[in-house]
């Protein structure tokens, strides 16, 4: 702040004005001054009040985007739980289904290894029977030679 100067300082200044004209111009910058001070602080409350009204609306938009992403985080966590959920699910229907195949591989390699064995008991009863069969064809065989020599005896 300035200091006000005197009218005996405001003659030495301007020693051709009156005494009137002097106090008129005193009390010209005294207003001046008084009118400065005045729209200064008009000025600095209308600055706080736009610092406080920024700050206010600054600390709404704050609050409403930690809202926000306080809901977008849930959001993203159901969506996880139930990516989760869901991949469990596909990984026991996977191993369910690995076990099933397991168990229709093992019944395939006993079935092929009961069919196996049933070929080879197969072949040797095929064996076997040609074997019969041609025994049963030597036997008849013999049974004529003899009916027919029994019969040419006269029996």
């Amino acid at each position: 702040m300035k200091k006000e100067k005197t009218i005996h300082e405001l003659a030495k200044e301007f020693p051709n004005k009156t005494y009137i004209e002097l106090e008129k111009y005193r009390n010209a910058d005294r207003q001046a001054e008084a009118g400065a001070c005045i729209m200064g602080e008009m000025r600095k409350d209308r600055e706080e009040t736009d610092w406080q009204e920024k700050y206010n609306k600054e600390h709404k938009l704050r609050q409403e985007a930690e809202g926000e992403l306080t809901i977008l985080k849930g959001i993203e966590t159901n969506r996880v739980k139930e990516a989760q959920a869901r991949s469990n699910r596909l990984q026991d229907e996977l191993d369910r289904v690995k076990k099933d195949n397991n168990d229709l591989f093992n019944r395939i390699a006993d079935s092929l290894e009961v069919n196996e064995s049933h070929q080879k008991l197969n072949g040797k009863l095929q064996t076997r029977l040609t074997e019969l069969e041609e025994e049963n064809k030597k036997m008849h065989e013999h049974l004529n030679k003899r009916i027919d020599s029994a019969r040419k005896s006269g029996m």
